[in-house]
């Protein structure tokens, strides 16, 4: 290690010399050379393609030192990497929720509810705003002629496959709803993989959606192609 020490200890003092009168491109290309270089020749240590380098050493050198710095540095940049992806992250997140809340004038924690729910039942955030948007216009009080509560206008009946003991006053409650909803909405593009027929489902119940095509009616009402009018994700 102290001839990799001299040999940068000497490359350093001629790059200070002449550095200051180098032009800025000059400059990163022979800092890449310098590294190269060192790196290169530490790599030949380690796989002993030098002989009688290091004789002078007072020990023998097994290129441990060399590969424990690597391993050290290696690590570091993953998580570095890691941080960065985590960073990144955190950033389109905040970005979509300024962009949805933006988008239909509702508050910060509403918009987050909406986007953490959808990403947790595994439904493309995009779609749930929409659904949320078309069934009651983010009024977590709303209720339909037939009966259907909250966010998602989720129906006793419907929610009772996921909690069979839930009342109409508890699908007032915006986490609970909208889990149940998104989770629905989930289930009926398993179910159809079609994300129209799916979404004629969750507006007109799958009974009714199946009953009409069995008949040979088409059983399009205008629904789907108002939400996802735009529409650029997958279901």
């Amino acid at each position: 290690m102290r001839v990799i020490r001299r040999m940068y200890d000497q490359m350093v003092a001629v790059l200070l010399r002449g550095w200051n009168r180098l032009p800025q491109t000059q400059r990163l290309s022979l800092r890449g050379i310098t590294l190269f270089g060192v790196i290169l020749f530490a790599a030949m240590l380690v796989g002993g393609w030098v002989p009688g380098a290091i004789a002078n050493d007072d020990t023998a050198y097994t290129g441990t030192a060399v590969l424990s710095e690597f391993r050290r540095l290696r690590a570091s940049l993953d998580t570095a990497t890691g941080e960065l992806e985590l960073v990144r992250l955190r950033l389109a997140r905040a970005q979509a929720l300024l962009t949805y809340s933006t988008r239909y004038r509702i508050p910060a924690d509403l918009a987050q509810l909406v986007f953490d729910v959808a990403i947790q039942e595994g439904l493309d955030p995009e779609l749930a705003f929409r659904l949320v948007n078309l069934e009651s216009a983010f009024n977590p009080r709303a209720k339909s002629h037939a009966n259907a509560y909250g966010l998602a206008q989720v129906q006793v009946p419907t929610a009772r496959f996921y909690k069979s003991d839930i009342t109409a006053e508890q699908l007032y409650e915006p986490e609970l709803n909208l889990k149940i909803g998104f989770r629905y909405l989930r289930d009926l593009l398993e179910t159809y993989g079609d994300i129209r027929l799916a979404l004629l489902a969750y507006n007109r119940g799958p009974m009714r959606v199946n009953t009409l095509m069995e008949e040979g009616v088409d059983p399009d009402n205008g629904y789907p192609s108002t939400l996802m009018e735009g529409y650029l994700g997958g279901g």
